[in-house]
């Protein structure tokens, strides 16, 4: 783990999805609220709110590119998950996305 992942340091949104897209298998994680991912989200994300995250389903050698609105979310979302043994980078929020959303 890099000293950016340690302190909470994220990932520019773009630069992430685009990383998410590169890695073989990796899975690009939307934490917002199922209202908030339904107004739109990343093309290819899965939604699994920040409050339900003790219920994922993945493997743990997956890569996680993880998002949410501003990045705050996505952040405290990251450290639970390394806590459960996940590699999850925080990529911060949908906000500065520049791409197309569904």
């Amino acid at each position: 783990m890099s000293i950016f992942q340690m302190f909470g340091k994220k990932t520019d949104i773009n630069e992430g999805v685009k990383r998410s897209q590169e890695t073989p298998g990796a899975v690009l994680l939307d934490v917002r609220t199922a209202a908030e991912y339904a107004g739109g989200h990343i093309p290819g994300s899965v939604n699994l709110p920040l409050d339900r995250l003790n219920e994922i389903r993945i493997e743990k050698k997956v890569p996680l590119f993880v998002y949410c609105q501003s990045g705050m979310r996505s952040r405290a979302a990251c450290a639970q998950l390394r806590e459960m043994g996940y590699e999850a980078e925080n990529i911060g929020g949908i906000a500065e996305y520049r791409g197309r959303l569904e």
